[in-house]
């Protein structure tokens, strides 16, 4: 990652609360182009709800969300239609439709984004799964593939649009140890072979230590970030002692 690289986007005094309940207050910090950049923290700190409110399904009460200067919080139709153009979301769990197979589920975002006749989806579907190493799966169905396999199938679905921004949600969550490393080679590859940047949420230590250029840490109790930088900086440096806590596996701590 390039450390000058110019911000792709940028979260500006974000405030979410649902009725009178505050998730989280006063959130800012920009992603860097072309960097693996993960929001962390324990169960309930607000992190899914972060990344939806990036990608426009959680409004806020307060802030903006730019994504390449342009404002996706306050975007409408077409505006909006073409900033989610050049974006790729991962849901937790993958989120495939099991009544449809692999290729059909990545053909469903060409559907809805593009024109293309259907021997062009599908071309591009196979393609997509070439690069994330499913080229032999696109005609299964999700009930037919390993977890990995499935977490594999939604990153390219991901990637149908060929975005330069790619937000996971928690993709290592349900994996043994093994598929979940060869699933952060998968994510290191394609940020180096195809320069992509992703937002990821997740709090599995081994990943966060192995893919993030930098993190951010949300702490459930002061509904803010209570940490930024390099997590081995944070791991080693950090006084705050529930960021120690978290790093070092420690219990102790609100947070668990």
């Amino acid at each position: 990652m390039d450390v000058n690289a110019k911000p792709i986007i940028q979260v500006k005094d974000v405030t979410i609360a649902y009725d009178d309940f505050v998730v989280l207050k006063d959130i800012s910090f920009e992603v860097r182009q072309g960097e693996i950049f993960v929001i962390l923290g324990g169960s309930g700190c607000g992190k899914s709800t972060l990344l939806k409110n990036m990608i426009s399904l959680v409004r806020p009460v307060t802030g903006q969300v730019l994504i390449n200067g342009r404002d996706i919080i306050n975007a409408h139709g077409p505006e909006l239609r073409e900033i989610l153009s050049g974006i790729g979301v991962m849901y937790q769990n993958g989120a495939l439709f099991g009544s449809m197979n692999i290729v059909e589920n990545i053909c469903l975002v060409l559907e809805e984004f593009t024109n293309l006749p259907g021997e062009a989806m599908e071309l591009i579907a196979n393609m997509r799964l070439k690069v994330v190493g499913l080229e032999d799966s696109g005609y299964k169905m999700p009930s037919e593939l390993s977890g990995g396999m499935r977490k594999r199938a939604a990153i390219a679905r991901a990637m149908a649009l060929d975005p330069k921004i790619i937000f996971l949600d928690e993709p290592g969550a349900g994996l043994d140890p093994v598929t979940s490393a060869q699933l952060d080679e998968l994510i290191l590859n394609l940020s180096r072979s195809l320069k992509i940047t992703f937002v990821i949420v997740t709090h599995e230590l081994p990943s966060i230590f192995s893919i993030s250029d930098r993190v951010i840490m949300l702490d459930k109790e002061t509904k803010t970030i209570i940490a930024s930088g390099k997590p081995k900086e944070l791991r080693d440096k950090s006084t705050n002692p529930r960021v120690r806590q978290f790093f070092n596996r420690q219990a102790g701590t609100n947070n668990r």
